[in-house]
C-alpha cells in the first residue's frame, strides 16, 4: 500500500495538490455562503411579510401578502442557488460564459418542447400581479373547485370539500371564479305552499333575517341587512321566495345554513307549510292513494 502511495505522489506534484485543495475549499465555501445568503434572504422576506400582514386592514390584503411571500421565497431559492452554482463552478476552473451559452442553447431547445411549462410560469406571474388568487381563497378553476392551499409560478394547489388535493397548472387556467374576494352573497330560495299567504310568509322571513343579523354570533359575518327579492319562481309544488345577505368573504355558506335552520323552525311555529313533492298512485280497481315522493312502489 505504501509503495502505491509513493508511486502516486511521484506523478502528482505537491503544488498541484495544494491548488486542488484550495479550489475544493473555495468551491465548498461558495456553496456554504450561498446557502447562508439564501437563509438570510428568506428570513428577511418572512419578516417583511409578517409586518405587512400585521399592517393589512382586510383579510384580502393578508391573503395577498401571504401568497406573495411564498412566491418570493421560491424565486429566491432558484436565483440564489443558481448563481451560487455558477460561481462555484468558476472557482474550480469551469468558465461561466460557456456554461451560460450552453444553457441558452439548451433552454431554447427545451422551450420548443416545453411551451406548456413556459406558459405555466407566464400565467402564474399574471395571476399574482393581478391578485386573482390568494392562499385561503375558495375558487373554481380549471374544472376543479376548492380552497387554495398554495399558489406558485407553475401551479395552483386546491383542496376540495372531500379532502382531495388538486394541482391545476397555471397554463390551463382560462378563467377564475373566486367566491371569497372582497365580499360574498348568501342567496337563499325558500319554498312556500301555494295555499299559504305569500305576504305573511315574507314577513316571517324578514323577521328571521333581522334576528339573524342582530345575533352577536352572526352580526360580524353579515355586513348588510337582508334583502328580500320576493317571489322568484312559481315551481311545480311551491312558491319560491328569494332573499339575500351580504356577508364577509367565505361566510356565505354558514349564513345560508343558519338561515335555513331558523326559517324551518319559524315556519313550524306559525304553521306555514314548506311543501315537498307528492306522487298520486292509482292502482287498478282501487281508490286513489296519495303518497310522498320518497315512497316508491315495486
Amino acid at each position: 500500500m505504501n509503495e502505491q502511495f509513493e508511486t502516486l505522489f511521484k506523478y502528482i506534484e505537491p503544488a498541484k495538490l495544494l491548488e486542488l485543495g484550495l479550489q475544493a475549499m473555495k468551491f465548498i465555501l461558495v456553496i456554504v455562503v450561498a446557502l447562508f445568503i439564501l437563509r438570510l434572504v428568506k428570513a428577511a422576506i418572512q419578516r417583511v411579510g409578517a409586518r405587512m400582514q400585521a399592517r393589512s386592514k382586510t383579510l384580502d390584503d393578508q391573503k395577498r401578502v401571504e401568497t406573495l411571500t411564498r412566491v418570493l421565497k421560491y424565486v429566491a431559492n432558484v436565483v440564489i442557488l443558481l448563481l451560487g452554482a455558477l460561481i462555484a463552478l468558476g472557482t474550480i476552473g469551469i468558465s461561466i460564459a460557456p456554461v451560460l451559452a450552453a444553457a441558452g442553447v439548451v433552454g431554447l431547445a427545451v422551450g420548443f418542447g416545453a411551451q406548456s411549462l413556459v406558459k405555466d410560469y407566464f400565467t402564474g406571474v399574471v395571476l399574482l400581479l393581478e391578485n386573482q388568487i390568494r392562499a385561503g381563497d375558495t375558487i373554481e378553476v380549471g374544472g376543479k373547485s376548492g380552497t387554495v392551499e398554495n399558489v406558485t409560478l407553475r401551479y395552483v394547489r386546491l383542496r376540495d370539500a372531500h379532502g382531495n388535493v388538486h394541482f391545476v397548472p397555471n397554463g390551463q387556467i382560462n378563467s377564475v371564479t373566486n367566491s371569497t374576494m372582497d365580499f360574498a352573497y348568501a342567496v337563499i330560495d325558500v319554498g312556500i305552499a301555494y295555499k299559504e299567504d305569500v305576504d305573511a310568509s315574507i314577513q316571517v322571513m324578514q323577521k328571521v333575517g333581522v334576528e339573524l343579523a342582530e345575533d352577536p354570533e352572526w352580526a360580524s359575518k353579515i355586513t348588510e341587512p337582508m334583502t328580500t327579492f320576493g317571489v322568484q319562481e312559481l315551481a311545480d309544488s311551491a312558491v319560491i321566495v328569494r332573499v339575500r345577505f351580504k356577508t364577509q368573504p367565505g361566510e356565505q355558506w354558514g349564513v345560508r345554513r343558519e338561515y335555513n335552520k331558523r326559517i324551518k323552525a319559524a315556519f313550524d311555529r306559525v304553521g306555514i307549510e314548506i311543501p315537498f313533492p307528492h306522487v298520486t298512485m292509482c292502482p287498478s280497481g282501487t281508490s286513489t292513494v296519495e303518497l310522498p315522493a320518497q315512497i316508491t312502489s315495486k
